[in-house]
């Protein structure tokens, strides 16, 4: 035991955090349950959004069902400390497969983690948010409540997120800095033609229906001059009604993602050359839009990541020097401009990939409980390191005392 009383006074409240994890289990397991069993898409998660903010709610938090503007987000609020930390619980899932990304876990998690911290706000100087945050699948739910001003008077923000590992990984668990995302920016591409009887009146009929095909092909060429690392995904959402008729319009959608926010910038540069291209070829005019608002790359903040992963070793998990696979998420929207964290919690023994089936089953398996309880107590157990460490707790003060009025609110453009 530290000689140190500040050490002390960390490890009994550590200890006293773990102890509330352990004392509300079930209640965490069945909220986990109850938002697996019933998957709802980006945007209408009402079941879910409402069963944490009933749980928030009966354990005393100021809670606002339909924050920030959008019917299925939730702030939760407890404590009047000057230090505010922000913890994400999502909560969609996705078509067809239900919670094959297993945000049942995060959103209990990240409960459990605010649940845990509430008996100590006072002693540890906090104001606890915890923020449920829809359409992270598809949509962009924390974009738009960063613009709405979520974060504007928070110190530090985290999240965990479930995870596999192939078989004969070394570990069982990923640090911190492992987990690594990719920049997303998602298009919606029309062309305007003008539509004619197919064989009546053919030379009268500028097909955008061929333009659509014409920058497809030419995205294909493309692919061999673009950054290794990066993804290019694109499909005719419309290219026609009937045989008869020569399309008049056509409609494509694209996705870009890269690790590098200025790689992504160029490739969309390249891309939309193709779609210009492809108008001037065939006669067609051309715009086109942002489908949903960009994703950044998660920046992962050093010092909170070594603490995280400090205490998932506390709890007896290996670190481990695995590679997972990467997608993209709305959390690196956050981290742009708040100290954040985005960690991995793994499943162990569980090897399903992400976005499968498989992985639906994963996320409700005893090994998704154990991550769901061991990201609770790492979350708060991270916090606490920081709040109740004087030099920690008033660099992140720092930051946010120097950040300009509004800076958390302004879009990331692409």
């Amino acid at each position: 035991m530290s000689s140190n009383p500040a050490d002390a006074a960390r490890a009994a409240a550590t200890q006293q955090a773990g102890a509330e994890v352990t004392r509300r289990t079930e209640q965490l397991l069945q909220l986990s349950r109850q938002i697996h069993e019933n998957p709802e898409l980006a945007w209408e998660e009402h079941s879910a959004a409402r069963a944490v903010a009933d749980t928030m709610r009966e354990a005393g938090f100021a809670v606002e069902l339909g924050a920030y503007g959008l019917s299925t987000a939730v702030e939760a609020v407890y404590g009047e400390g000057d230090f505010t930390v922000a913890i994400c619980a999502e909560y969609d899932a996705l078509p067809g497969i239900g919670h094959a990304c297993g945000h049942n876990v995060i959103a209990a998690a990240g409960v459990g983690a605010a649940l845990a911290l509430a008996p100590l706000a006072e002693e540890a100087g906090l104001r606890i948010k915890l923020l449920g945050t829809p359409a992270e699948e598809h949509g962009g739910g924390k974009a738009a409540m960063l613009e709405a001003g979520a974060w504007e008077d928070v110190d530090i923000s985290l999240m965990s997120h479930g995870t596999t590992l192939p078989v004969g990984s070394t570990g069982d668990s990923l640090p911190c800095s492992q987990m690594r995302s990719m920049a997303v920016a998602r298009f919606d591409i029309t062309f305007t033609g003008q539509a004619a009887h197919a064989a009546a009146a053919p030379d009268k009929g500028i097909n955008a229906g061929n333009a659509a095909i014409l920058a497809l092909n030419a995205i294909g060429l493309l692919r061999q001059q673009l950054p290794k690392n990066t993804n290019l995904n694109a499909f005719i959402s419309h290219g026609g009604d009937v045989t008869n008729i020569i399309p008049g319009t056509s409609e494509v959608g694209l996705e870009l993602r890269a690790f590098d926010i200025a790689i992504l910038r160029e490739m969309k540069a390249k891309v939309m050359a193709c779609f210009e291209g492809a108008a001037i070829a065939t006669g067609c005019t051309w715009d086109y839009e942002l489908a949903e608002p960009p994703y950044a790359p998660v920046e992962q903040e050093p010092v909170l990541g070594e603490l995280w992963d400090a205490h998932l070793v506390s709890q007896g998990r290996v670190l481990s020097d695995a590679q997972p696979g990467s997608g993209s998420t709305d959390m690196g929207n956050v981290s742009l401009v708040v100290p954040s964290i985005h960690p991995m919690i793994t499943f162990i023994g569980e090897d399903a990939a992400p976005h499968s089936p498989a992985f639906t089953d994963a996320a409700i398996t005893p090994a998704a409980d154990r991550a769901l309880l061991d990201a609770a107590q790492a979350m708060a157990a991270t916090v606490l390191d920081v709040a109740l460490d004087p030099q920690m707790r008033e660099d992140y003060q720092g930051r946010r005392r120097a950040r300009p009025e509004g800076a958390t609110r302004q879009p990331f453009l692409v």
